[in-house]
Order: C-alpha cells, then structure tokens, then sequence
C-alpha cells in the first residue's frame, strides 16, 4: 500500500467485522456505526480506511472520504490520527509535514510554512515572545485555537473507519475542502507536469 491512496468513490462499504452496519435500501451501501461503538443517538456514518497493518506500514495514507472531504490518515506512536488533509494556513500537505513535540503536545508541522497543528485536537500552537525588548527573550507557547478539523478513527479487528467531525462550526481548514479548490489544485498540478 502507498501513502497516497487513489481517489475512492467516496461511499463506504462495509468490511468484515465492521462497526458499521449497512443501509440496504440503495445498490451503493452507506455505512453507519452502530450504537454498541458510537455514544450518538443517531447513526453516524463511518468509512474504511484500509486495513491497519497496512496503514501502520505506510504510516500516512491520504483518502477522499464521501466524495467531499480529503483526509489524511497517520500512524504515530501506536495511535491512529485522523485530519484534513491540507494545512489551514494556505493548503500544504500535510501528508509530507514532520511529526514533533511543542509543549508536550504531539503535533504535524506543515512542510509549507511551519505551522504546528496537534494531532488530537487540530489545534494550531505558536511560540510567543512576552518582552521582544528583554535580553534574553523569554518565549512561552500559545494556542490559535482549533483551526485545523479532526476526525474520529476507530479500529475493529484489523480494519480502520473513519467517522467525518461533522461539526457546523466552521474550521479554517473547511476552505481547502470545496471542489473550487480541487479543481484549482488538480489545474496547478497538471500544469507542472506538463513543464516537466
């Protein structure tokens, strides 16, 4: 398995074993978890991802979930993460960002302009100057807040599901999520292939 995966059609199917149970009523199954994994009231739907040895192998693995949303799977530290795939910032893949520690908090930086974005909660962290006039600078690190969204990962026998965070709030890394952004980004890429 790569780290990139191709496109999916975006619908989910479910696996053996899967704590999703499928919808019947159309010939392409939407899966939804079932209420022994999930807390909601309400059935939430869930993706497979791949199989976890795979993912652990390749530790980053980009998908189109639901034919909407571009997320980046990554194995750390025996957990699986769960994020959009383009920094919030100005759209960098994250799928090539280091994985370092700030302040005892387990972050991605973004490869394009060094943004550090928590892996648990998508929250984007900076250091501060408190006196940019004392000798020597005394620096303390400071939250943005959550500006980059995160999803639910969870594992059933083997195989990794993905449950979209379909919070209305809006987060900033929303903006790299629209087909207007696909279709401009595909348009870069092609283009630079062609100059090569």
């Amino acid at each position: 398995m790569s780290s990139e995966n191709t496109p999916q059609t975006g619908h989910s199917f479910s696996a053996p074993n899967s704590p999703c149970s499928s919808s019947s009523s159309s010939p392409i199954s939407t899966t939804f978890c079932s209420p022994l994994t999930e807390s909601f009231t309400h059935p939430t739907p869930c993706h497979f991802i791949g199989k976890k040895e795979d993912i652990i192998q390749a530790r980053r693995v980009t998908k189109l979930v639901n034919g909407c949303r571009d997320i980046l799977v990554l194995y750390h530290q025996g957990a699986l993460h769960a994020m959009d795939l383009r920094c919030y910032h100005a759209g960098g893949p994250l799928k090539d960002g280091d994985i370092e520690e700030f302040n005892g908090q387990t972050c991605i930086v973004c490869p394009w302009h060094k943004y550090k974005i928590t892996l648990a909660e998508g929250e984007s962290l900076y250091e501060a100057v408190d006196n940019p006039t004392a000798k020597p600078l005394r620096t303390r690190w400071c939250s943005k807040g959550v500006k980059q969204r995160v999803h639910k990962v969870t594992e059933v026998n083997g195989n990794v599901y993905v449950t979209l965070n379909d919070s209305p709030e809006v987060i900033e890394s929303d903006t790299y999520q629209t087909e207007k952004y696909r279709a401009t980004f595909c348009n870069r890429k092609t283009k630079a292939k062609l100059k090569t």
